[in-house]
């Protein structure tokens, strides 16, 4: 099978290889899947580049956690049903060194999940990291019903789809931080309230304005480096600062503006959701999904043997959305 790997770390186009593997089967309590998309993910990409693991963990990795495609062999203890069923899937490449980025992908049975008739397959490999990523961080911690909610970053490919949940479950204003207007224009049809290009305009004053000076209840964090300081201007007394990235891997913690706001952050990585959190996101997203009530934004969709290009868009921020490769 074709498959795209890399045996050290760097350069995109220095390390990436399109190869030929040995097709791999499923063990028991497996799948195997027919990839028809994989998405690139930021950690993908810094996995690639040696910011995340040293030394690498395995000798040779397929990378990319997300992706879809259909089951076309299922191993020992799994029901042979499953064959032929269009599917998603979640941390094919985490602690593995086999992710979705080759024609073929075996994996526990679980983290293949059914994939709706009619949700295109480019839009099935932006749901692992991504989509369930912005959802456990609006629904953690009692959720954003009738709550304000600050999503930095509103048209990045978690940002988007943070503004649709905290929407679909009840905020009462959502507020998004943008960096132009293309980017602006998504983030408002996505559902956000008011739409700050921080660029230009003082993104702090407009929280402030928009709240009536109290602030926002909930703020979701893309790069806890780049804003800690305008998060602790913008969140109300003790609200909630949710914090999913950051691009740089140690922040100096502003000590009494935090806590004197009585500030709580919450961190996490979707990659280690607990089974129960995971279960009630992974449900949700499904009838979401069933009833068709999210807008789904792929930026750009490449064929395998340009993954390197791929990696770059992701890495540089050229892409303003979600980065799929085709193997169909």
């Amino acid at each position: 099978m074709r498959a795209v790997i890399y045996e050290r770390t760097g350069p995109a186009a220095e390390v990436l290889r399109l190869v030929e593997l040995p097709e791999p089967q499923p063990g028991p309590g497996e799948v195997r899947v027919k990839i028809s998309c994989s998405g690139v993910n930021p950690s993908d990409v810094k996995g690639r580049a040696g910011r995340r693991d040293r030394p690498m963990p395995f000798a040779r990795i397929v990378p990319h956690s997300d992706g879809a495609g259909v089951i076309d062999r299922v191993g020992d203890g799994v029901h042979a049903s499953r064959i032929g069923e269009r599917v998603w899937l979640w941390n094919a490449a985490w602690g593995r060194p086999d992710g979705t980025a080759a024609e073929y992908v075996s994996l526990p049975s679980a983290q293949a999940v059914t994939l709706p008739a009619g949700i295109d397959m480019s839009v099935g490999a932006c749901l692992g990291i991504p989509a369930l990523t912005a959802l456990h961080a609006v629904s953690i911690d009692g959720g954003v019903n009738g709550r304000t909610v600050l999503v930095a970053g509103g048209a990045g490919a978690v940002g988007h789809y943070a503004i649709q949940f905290a929407r679909l479950k009840g905020a009462r204003t959502v507020i998004a931080s943008v960096s132009n207007a293309q980017k602006g224009a998504l983030a408002s049809e996505a559902g956000a309230d008011l739409v700050v290009d921080y660029r230009v305009g003082d993104l702090a004053a407009a929280v402030e304005a928009a709240t009536e000076g109290v602030g926002a209840d909930r703020i979701i964090e893309v790069d806890l480096a780049a804003n800690i300081g305008l998060d602790l201007t913008a969140v109300r007394q003790d609200g909630d600062i949710v914090v999913y990235g950051s691009g740089a891997p140690e922040i100096p913690v502003p000590f009494y503006p935090a806590i004197v706001k009585n500030v709580r952050m919450h961190f996490f990585i979707v990659y280690n959701l607990s089974g129960d959190d995971r279960a009630r996101a992974v449900a949700t997203l499904e009838t979401l999904l069933e009833q068709n009530a999210l807008i789904h934004n792929v930026a750009a969709r490449l064929p395998l043997e340009r993954i390197a290009e791929a990696h770059e868009m992701v890495e540089t921020g050229r892409a303003v959305g979600n980065v799929v490769l085709d193997l169909g």
